[in-house]
Order: structure tokens, then C-alpha cells, then sequence
């Protein structure tokens, strides 16, 4: 007997998890294929195809005045659908109302503001702000630090599948040697209480748990930064503990920044762009800051330049001559 077809929604997500794709990317692309869909009146994709998707974005652009990566984003999502799932070309997509992309300079903190507003924290979430300031690490990639990727000797510290799936190798502050062991011990004491009680698997990549039997209860596989609580991996149902949710340390920073007295508009990212802002302030070559950024090329690097109103001339005001 002929098995039922999974509604498309499913087969979508299936085929997102097949090839590695992040849960963020599943979720969102998820979401877009239903807002599609609900769009043009639940009907099927297979019966649609490049006016309907132009529709929509245009849409997304004009009425929602979503931004340019916003709609972006939708844009892959339903290419993806189409091309990978559906197996169709749904044709000529010129004609897009394109949101408008603002070019903004990023917020940039002083040494004494970043300074400020670390001080304001505390525990693990001082840590935390201090790898993104002294590392240079985004905020998902300081959140997924694994123990054996903390490297005390060598005084650096390797980012795994940051963007665009690449690792790279970055410094670790010598002043955060003490208090990262401190915390550490406190994460062992968690790890072995989840062991004796059954749990302690972490999530690994890929097909890892199935290739090494045994690595996801590894002391050095679990999360530098753990949640408090268990929960439920929504991949598959597995109880494990997980790293601690960004939005914590997005609200604990965004408190900080209100306690300093800065008035800057100022996140998390603000302390990645403070680390590049500052190195290159202290003469450090404009390469090695892309390096330790991770940027594929070196014009995403370059816009810390113009923040520090020097450019490639280091040109100075008359008035300070």
C-alpha cells in the first residue's frame, strides 16, 4: 500500500535537516514558506511560481518596508523550496522592489565605555561579554563554545562552523584565564551531577554522536556556557542540556548599557566591533583584524577604518595640525 505523502511543510524541513542545515535556518525558512503560502491563499507552490513570488516580496518591501536582508532572507527561502525541494525553476525573478539597504556605520564603544558597561555585569555573563569584547566573537559563536575549544596555554581559542561554516582561531585574554577556570570547574560540577543522574549527552554535529558512541557525554564536548535547565532538543526528542539562550545575555547587556550612564546605542555585537575598532586604533594591520574577525573579504573589515575617520590615508584634520 502506497504511503500518504507528507504535507510539504514537513518534507521542507526534512530535507533542511538532511543537508546540516542550522535549526535557525530550518525555523526561518519554515516560517517564509508558510507566509507564502497563507499569502496566496493556502495555495499549493507547485501551482505558483515567479509572479507569485515577486508578489510576495514586493510586498514584504512596499508594505511591510521590511530591510534588504529581511526580504533577502524570504527571497533564499523560497528559492530554496523551489529549486531543492519542489525540483522546479520557478523563473524570472527581475523586477523586485528592493527594500532599501541604509549604510550605516556600526556602533563603536570606547575603551572606558566597554569597560563601563562589562563592570555593570556580572558571573557568567561578565565572562561572556568579555570574550566578545576581548575575542572578537559573535553571539552565537561565543554561545556554542565547546571546553576543548579554550586553548589556556596557547592563549587562543577556535571558533567552529562560525558564519559561513568556517573555523578560525582567535585570542584569548590572558585576564580571562582565572575566572574561565573558575567557571569551568563549576561546569565539570554540572556535567558530573548530570551524568550520575543519567543525562549529560550534549548535541554534536553531523552524524558524529553515531560515528564516536560515547563522544556527546565527553567532558570536552560540553558547552563552556550551559544552560541552567534540561530540555527537549526539538531535532529529535533527546533530553540534553543546552547552551544558555542568547536572549539572556542580549537583556543582561542591554541592562548593563541602561546602568552605565552610555548613552550609545549598544548590544552585544557592539563589543565585536569595539575588539576590530580598538585593534586597529592600536596600529594592528588591517589583515590580521580580518583574520581574527573571520570576514571573507577584506572590504567588510575596511568599514572600521572609516570609523575611526582615518581611511586608508590616515588624513587628519587641519584644525589639528
Amino acid at each position: 500500500m502506497e504511503q500518504p505523502q507528507k504535507p510539504l511543510l514537513e518534507q521542507l524541513r526534512e530535507l533542511l535537516r538532511g543537508r546540516h542545515y542550522s535549526l535557525r535556518t530550518e525555523e526561518s525558512y519554515l516560517d517564509w514558506a508558510r507566509r507564502y503560502i497563507i499569502f496566496h491563499g493556502k495555495r499549493h507552490p507547485r501551482d505558483m511560481g515567479a509572479d507569485e513570488i515577486l508578489a510576495f516580496l514586493n510586498h514584504l518591501a512596499v508594505e511591510l518596508n521590511v530591510s534588504a536582508s529581511t526580504q533577502n532572507q524570504a527571497r533564499c527561502a523560497l528559492l530554496f523550496l523551489y529549486r531543492e525541494l519542489l525540483l522546479a525553476n520557478p523563473g524570472d525573478l527581475k523586477g523586485i522592489e528592493a527594500a532599501r539597504k541604509p549604510h550605516r556605520l556600526p556602533t563603536v564603544l570606547t575603551r572606558a565605555e566597554a569597560r563601563a558597561v562589562i563592570a555593570e555585569l556580572s558571573g557568567v555573563y561578565q565572562i561572556m561579554a568579555q570574550l566578545l569584547y576581548g575575542s572578537g566573537l559573535r553571539l552565537m559563536e561565543c554561545m556554542r563554545l565547546r571546553v576543548k575549544d579554550l586553548d589556556f596555554d596557547q592563549h587562543q581559542l577556535t571558533v567552529r562552523d562560525g558564519k559561513g561554516m568556517h573555523d578560525r582561531v582567535t585570542m584569548l585574554p590572558g585576564s580571562l584565564t582565572g575566572p574561565l577556570r573558575e567557571h569551568l570547574e563549576g561546569v565539570r560540577l554540572l556535567h558530573r551531577r548530570d551524568l550520575a543522574e543519567g543525562f549529560g549527552e550534549v548535541y554534536l554535529p553531523f552524524a558524529l554522536a553515531r560515528k564516536s558512541p560515547g563522544t556527546a557525554r565527553a567532558w570536552g564536548w560540553q558547552y563552556v556556557f550551559p544552560a541552567e535547565h534540561r530540555s527537549e532538543d526539538p531535532r529529535g526528542g533527546a533530553v540534553r542540556r543546552h547552551h544558555i539562550h542568547e536572549s539572556a545575555l542580549q537583556r543582561a547587556v542591554r541592562d548593563a548599557v541602561r546602568a552605565s550612564g552610555v548613552t550609545k546605542h549598544a548590544s552585544c555585537h557592539t563589543f565585536r566591533h569595539s575588539f576590530a575598532t580598538h585593534l586597529i586604533e592600536s596600529g594592528y594591520d588591517i589583515r590580521t583584524v580580518q583574520e581574527l574577525l573571520g570576514h571573507a573579504d577584506v572590504k567588510t573589515t575596511m568599514i572600521y577604518t572609516h570609523v575611526l575617520n582615518r581611511g586608508g590615508l590616515g588624513v587628519r584634520s587641519p584644525l589639528d595640525e
